[in-house]
């Protein structure tokens, strides 16, 4: 549970390489998410550490990567019912799992939907036909420690 409470939305990163021992392991975080309706063929990931890749999402998305050593891509079968909320629960897998692996991370929405504006470089970036993105995941070493913020009381809560 501490990794969820540590958690928080980083947009400035530092220049260091995720190894891959840790990119497997956010991988595996991404696979482990439940899928609605154990419908599997309804989202994929594409991983993304090439410079010149990285560099053409941020200069079609208004620099909404945060310029971070590593982006998660996650696209879903357009129309699928269940195709975004799996999204958010395996980005929210992924971003858990950065924590425990001391990297940062945020969730970013406004981009992906910029990124369906590209389908060539979506394409490039090795998303299927009939897919669109969901959600980008920019991960990495945060840049400046930050702090926590208060979210006990973020949402309204009934209890009966």
């Amino acid at each position: 549970m501490d990794s969820i409470f540590r958690r928080r939305a980083v947009r400035k990163y530092t220049d260091e390489k995720v190894d891959e021992e840790k990119i497997q392991k956010l991988i595996d975080a991404f696979q482990a998410a439940p899928c609605g309706m154990h419908q599997t063929d309804v989202m994929e990931l594409s991983v993304i550490t090439d410079p010149e890749l990285l560099q053409r999402i941020e200069d079609s998305t208004r620099n909404s990567c945060y310029n971070a050593s590593l982006v998660f891509m996650i696209n879903t079968k357009k129309g699928s019912q269940f195709g975004e909320r799996d999204a958010s629960v395996a980005a929210e897998n992924v971003m858990v799992e950065a924590v425990d692996l001391g990297l940062a991370s945020v969730y970013v929405m406004g981009g992906a939907m910029a990124m369906n504006q590209f389908p060539n470089l979506q394409k490039d970036l090795g998303m299927s036909e009939g897919f669109e993105t969901s959600v980008l995941v920019p991960i990495g070493y945060a840049a400046e420690d930050g702090s926590l913020e208060d979210r006990s009381k973020r949402y309204n809560v009934v209890r009966k």
